[in-house]
């Protein structure tokens, strides 16, 4: 019997029920709006990109975890723990002053002194409007040649660092390319243009620590050692040309020169996509 239908008669056990039903009710109600509120905030105060690419450092292996101090010469050995957001390590300060002893010797490749280096390989050169250029390495560039999509932001639209700024997609493989750092886009490009993005940094480019996270000097030329070695190992397979022409120069379009290859993987570890 219900309330409301004749005959029916409250009970201590009908107010009890009812009493635990909505108060379970009233609990499934508040977490979830406690849990859509956090979630709002956190987009709003950008922390979602930044636990979510958190997330994805801690998968990724422990040698491309490696900090910017080791690859310069500064330490024997340090696996980075602040997901390379130099900007917010404790130990940033206490390193960098240390002198760098990296290898500091031709690549073969050509990385600039004007910019700086995303480990995922994008390349960050600051414009004298105040804006960045974003492009692509010629690690990378080498890498993916042309490739058959480029599916870029749109103008006006919000970047943070770390999530994915533009997706490309070659031979079938769908690359991911992550945003070196935060702001906003003001110009789009493409290959034919020699860099993909324009942005406007959400922190001024004068600040110290606004692109503290990038890699430049000797960074740069220990990381890409390292690199190189990688694909070499990840792109010798049997009756296929080498990955490095003589020399040690890196080839062109190498998704077409090694179709066999494990591109998944290689994708994956050069870009960071966990």
């Amino acid at each position: 019997m219900f309330p409301g239908i004749d005959g029916f008669h409250w009970t201590l056990g009908h107010v009890l029920f009812l009493s635990l039903f909505f108060a379970v009710v009233l609990t499934i109600l508040v977490t979830v709006a406690s849990a859509a509120w956090r979630t709002s905030r956190d987009f709003h105060s950008h922390r979602a990109i930044d636990l979510w690419w958190r997330s994805q450092f801690a998968e990724l292996p422990v040698s491309d975890r490696r900090c910017r101090h080791e690859l310069a010469g500064r330490v024997l050995s340090r696996t980075c723990d602040n997901a390379f957001d130099c900007r917010h390590c404790e130990k940033y300060s206490q390193f960098a002053v240390l002198p760098a002893t990296g290898n500091v010797g031709p690549l073969g490749l050509d990385y600039a002194d004007d910019r700086y280096y995303h480990r995922g390989h994008t390349w960050v050169k600051p414009e004298e409007d105040g804006t960045v250029s974003v492009g692509i390495d010629e690690l990378a560039a080498r890498l993916v040649g042309t490739p058959d999509l480029v599916s870029l932001p749109e103008v006006g639209q919000g970047l943070e660092v770390n999530q994915t700024a533009w997706r490309m997609k070659k031979n079938g493989h769908e690359i991911e390319v992550r945003a070196p750092l935060e702001g906003t886009v003001v110009g789009i490009g493409g290959p034919k243009e020699g860099w993909y993005l324009k942005i406007r940094p959400r922190l001024e480019l004068r600040e110290p620590a606004t692109l503290r996270h990038l890699l430049c000097g000797p960074e740069v030329h220990g990381w890409m050692s390292r690199e190189l070695e990688r694909l070499q190992l990840q792109l010798h397979a049997p009756n296929t040309a080498p990955a490095l022409a003589d020399g040690g120069v890196l080839m062109p379009d190498l998704m077409n020169v090694v179709p066999p290859a494990d591109w998944d993987t290689v994708l994956a570890d050069t870009f960071l996509q966990g």
